[in-house]
Parts: structure tokens; sequence; C-alpha cells
């Protein structure tokens, strides 16, 4: 990287905030020169013509993800190296965020050059309604991943056994504009439920709600990730706990009235679950890998490319990118595949080209939104 374009990505690096609204001071990793390998190499002379030429073939990034406990902040960490091998990408700064909404926020004001995202929010900024209403985003989708799944569970002694139960109850819908509180929204809606029926509404992520449902202080929590969640795992380690499922009319006004959403069955007896006693039906939203639409198509394509050799590796480290199939990369996406990784897809490349089998399985841990969800 020059040195100069070094400085002003540690400059705008500073400039990013957290999930929670602070700045957040962050480093930047060089992927290939020290100061002092520059410092000899202008000793020795000629660096400049080289050091301009390679600025010019490689373009760093910026990858939003979410909340450290989510599943998106250690899969921008497991494809960091995974891009940074590409003659196209200089260095990749992944930055913790509130998750999906953030990340498209910053996607559209040039602040995240790639970004995790659930399918329902994207597609709210795709088609300008939702939070992004008169507002639509010019966001492109890389590949679709792994389903995020609405898990609404309740204490033992609370009562709840159904969606209708949670009115006049105390419950945990996520952080503030994620991608949880997004389809708890949603599924309250399809129930005929607002906030104004609950007894209180907290605005909580996937730790603090688990906290307050041992404590005593919060009857239930919508939790959209992948299955197992990890904090729902603990969860059941302390407390009974019973899962709601989502199911008959509201799954149906679901899936009609948005397209992103499908069933989902969370199995019974599965170790790699959570070896409950009779399996539960809710429903799942995909999450997608996005880039602003200018993004260049070589480049776009480029990363495609790498994502799908990573996923068809053997060698993938975050599990939750094991939980789907490769093939079905580009299939079923609310955002338009960008010009530039559907030429990757069409020439048939990877797995990920055109000869796809439905929709991938769930994933691990951690949210997807809180990671704001994730």
């Amino acid at each position: 990287m020059h040195p100069t374009g070094a400085a002003i990505s540690s400059f705008l690096a500073s400039q990013f905030e957290n999930e929670n609204g602070f700045r957040e001071e962050t480093s930047i990793m060089t992927k290939r020169t020290t100061p002092i390998a520059v410092a000899v190499a202008i000793a020795l002379g000629g660096i400049t013509g080289l050091s301009n030429a390679a600025s010019a073939q490689e373009q760093n990034l910026i990858f939003g993800t979410g909340g450290t406990s989510g599943s998106y902040y250690p899969i921008g960490g497991a494809l960091k190296g995974v891009f940074e091998e590409s003659d196209q990408v200089g260095d990749v700064q992944v930055v913790s965020t509130g998750a999906s909404v953030a990340n498209i926020q910053n996607i559209q004001d040039g602040l995240n050059q790639i970004a995790i995202v659930m399918s329902d929010v994207a597609y709210d900024a795709v088609e300008g309604t939702g939070q992004f209403e008169g507002n639509p985003v010019d966001l492109k989708a890389i590949a679709g991943l792994y389903p995020n799944v609405v898990q609404i569970v309740a204490t033992g002694d609370s009562g709840i056994t159904s969606v209708a139960d949670l009115e006049g109850k105390r419950i945990g819908v996520g952080k503030v504009g994620s991608g949880v509180e997004q389809s708890a929204q949603k599924v309250l809606e399809a129930a005929g439920l607002t906030y104004d029926d609950m007894a209180r509404v907290t605005h909580t992520g996937y730790a603090d709600s688990v906290t307050e449902m041992n404590n005593g202080t919060l009857d239930a929590a919508f939790f959209t990730s992948g299955v197992p969640n990890s904090s729902i795992t603990g969860l059941m380690q302390s407390s009974e706990v019973t899962f709601v499922p989502v199911e008959g009319d509201i799954a149906s006004k679901l899936l009609e009235s948005y397209p992103f959403y499908v069933n989902y069955e969370i199995p019974a007896n599965d170790d790699a679950a959570y070896s409950i006693e009779s399996a539960v039906q809710t429903v799942a939203i995909r999450n997608m890998l996005v880039v602003p639409g200018s993004m260049d198509e070589a480049l776009a394509g480029e990363l495609a490319k790498r994502f799908s050799d990573y996923l068809q590796s053997g060698s993938v480290s975050v599990s939750a990118l094991t939980q789907f199939d490769p093939a079905t990369m580009d299939e079923g996406l609310v955002a338009p595949v960008h010009p530039g990784a559907q030429s990757f897809y069409d020439s048939g490349s990877g797995e990920g080209a055109a000869s796809g089998s439905g929709d991938g399985a769930a994933s691990q841990e951690a949210e997807s939104g809180e990671a704001a969800t994730q």
C-alpha cells in the first residue's frame, strides 16, 4: 500500500463509530509492507512508480460486520485473509458495527466497501421501505450466506407457548435498528401485536437478554441468528426455557408479505442444534454479502470467486460458513447480484454458478444482526 493511502485509511478508520454510537479507534493491518521496508525502498530509489502502480491495482476494503459476540465478526475475520490474497485487494479492515442497518447506511455513505447483512434489511434498503423509506440504496449482492432463524425463547415459568402469549409480557427485541428488531417487529405485526401491547420492551442484545431472563426481569426474547445460538445454549444450561413457534397464520402472513422469509424447522434430538425434545416450526431469513453498486466489476467478480473457492477449500474456519450449499450463493437473493459477481457465476467457474440445489441449512451461533443482529 502506498504510504499516503495508509495515512488516509488510518484517518478514516479513526472516524468509525461502534455499535453503541461512540467513536471507536481501530487499527489497519497492512498486507505487504512496513514503514521500515518502505523507507529502505525509497532510499534505494525507484519506489515511487512501483508504489503508484500497486495503488492503482489494489483497493483497500473496510468490511462491516456486527457485534463481536455474533457470527458476522468472525466471518469478517476469516474472509479478511481470503480477500487479501487477491492482487486486486490491498488491506481489508474488519470493523465491529451495529450490523445490518448500520452496515447498509455505511455502504451508502461510502464508509464500508463490503458488509454482511440480513435479507430483510437489504430488501428494505433496495426498495426504499421501512427504515429506508424514500431513501433507496444502490446495494448489490456478492453472495447469499447461511439463514438466520427467528428464534423466540421464553422462560419456562412465563406461560408463553405462542406468539399471541407475548401480549402483556416483558420481551427483548434486539438492539435498536438491528436485524433482530426488524424481524421481531414483523412477527408481532403478523400476529396483530405492537410494542404497546407488551408490559415492557427492552432493546437488549443477546447477552443482556439472557442475563435479564436469568434474573427474572424478562419473560421472552427474540434471537434471529443461526442455529444453535450460543447465548440460547448458555441460557438453557441455567434455566428452563420454551421455544415459541412461528407457524400457522403468522408464518403464512410473513411469507406472503415478505419475499425474504422461508419456513424453517429447528430439529428435535439434534446435538448440533439444541437437543430439544420436539421440533419447532419457525421462519428464517438469509444473510447476504453485499457491496455498493458502484464497485468495479472486476473487483466484485474477484470477491465472488475468492469466496466461492474458500467455501470449497476444506479449510473454512467459521462454522456458520459450512452450513449452506455454495451452489446456492447466487440464488433467491432479494438484492440484485453485482454484474461482476454475476459474470463469475455465469462462467460456471465455481459451485455457485447455476448448478444449485435449494436454500442452505442453518448455521451456528450468534446473530447476525446483533451482530446487532445481527
